[in-house]
């Protein structure tokens, strides 16, 4: 166990930390999965600003890599625009 009161405050700050990367994370891959399920452009297209919103707050965050954002956005662009 941690000696030091800044270690034990590390431990509770990251718990917290982990369990919020977790929810967003979490919330973005569904909403991902539902604007891939989506067979409406409109529907879509209005779906679409907020999913790469979302992507790129974790992008920024170092939840997901900067590549593996900007590869999601190309291919769920590509998506809507089949449509």
């Amino acid at each position: 166990m941690a000696n030091h009161k800044s270690a034990l405050k590390r431990i509770r700050s990251n718990e917290a930390k982990r369990l919020r990367n977790r929810y967003q994370h979490k919330t973005t891959r569904n909403a991902i999965k539902k604007l891939r399920d989506s067979e409406d452009k409109k529907e879509a297209e209005a779906l679409y600003p907020s999913v790469v919103s979302m992507i790129d707050k974790l992008a920024k965050k170092n939840i997901i890599h900067t590549n593996k954002a900007s590869n999601l956005k190309s291919k769920l662009a590509k998506h809507v625009a089949a449509l």
